[in-house]
């Protein structure tokens, strides 16, 4: 059946149902028992992030490194799927892309505390109209800064679809600098 998913589709409809299956399969595959965040998945997990890790083996257990912080995140969501965790994991990499992280620790704001806050919030049309209003801002400071963040998000988006790739991520970046765009060109 998998080699019927991955041909090549002659139709955007064929393509959709094609992509339907795909999704279909995922969720049913994520939401298994076995693909739940246990205590053992945390510490393999964590045990290849440790061996790929190129500097002092101890550091890599400090709470203020990204393995440390791999596993606080991993931990923090104990119980829940690889489906639910990849969706966290996309609300961060937005965040972080946003400047929001950086705006977050330079308020002195504590991991554990953007974690708690953030672990329990579903990325919404709220959450995107907030990233839309940063990229406004930027772009009242630096006149263009969306049109190139837009084409590079574009462009990002093109070359994950092309090679295979999570396309979650690159798409609500540019669905993000759309709606910043279309509120732009609203008021204006």
């Amino acid at each position: 059946m998998l080699t019927l998913l991955l041909q090549n589709c002659p139709t955007k409809a064929e393509a959709r149902r094609s992509a339907a299956k795909i999704a279909l399969m995922n969720s049913v595959f994520n939401e298994h028992p076995s693909r739940r965040i246990s205590d053992d998945f945390i510490e393999k997990a964590v045990a290849e992030a440790r061996a790929s890790f190129k500097g002092d083996p101890e550091e890599a257990d400090n709470p203020n490194t990204g393995i440390g912080a791999f596993r606080f995140m991993l931990e923090a969501n104990k119980g829940r799927t690889m489906l639910e965790f990849q969706e966290l994991m996309t609300v961060f990499q937005l965040l972080h892309w946003n400047g929001s992280l950086k705006a977050m620790r330079e308020r002195q704001c504590s991991r554990q505390e953007v974690v708690a806050h953030y672990s329990n919030r579903a990325l919404d049309d709220d959450m995107r109209s907030q990233m839309a209003l940063d990229w406004l801002a930027r772009e009242h400071e630096n006149q263009g800064a969306l049109s190139r963040e837009l084409g590079l998000a574009e462009r990002e988006l093109q070359a994950a679809r092309l090679a295979g790739r999570e396309l979650r991520f690159p798409k609500e970046k540019k669905d993000i600098l759309m709606l910043a765009h279309s509120q732009l060109s609203g008021g204006t």
